[in-house]
């Protein structure tokens, strides 16, 4: 495990109050949580930084094109429950 550094950050109340509920939610820690939530959201940034960075210099129309040929390869089959639009 690497070394463990303290970060202090200045936070509304109501986010703190929030944070502290979700926290007990979860059954963790508020320190627990933000470690958590702060690892996740660097991870996302991160990654479309790669994504962004892998399509510099494409065009939109590239871009698409690349994601049908991708698609079309695809079987049909009926779209999952969660991506209905009703």
């Amino acid at each position: 495990m690497s070394e463990l550094n303290e970060l202090t950050i200045q936070v509304p109340a109501d986010l703190k109050h929030r944070i502290a509920l979700v926290a007990e939610e979860q059954g963790v820690s508020v320190n627990q949580l933000a470690m958590y939530l702060f690892a996740k959201e660097i991870g996302r940034l991160e990654a479309g930084s790669k994504i962004s960075e892998y399509w510099k210099g494409s065009s939109e129309e590239e871009i698409l094109s690349g994601f049908d040929a991708v698609m079309a390869k695809v079987k049909d089959r009926p779209a999952p429950e969660w991506d209905s639009m009703e």
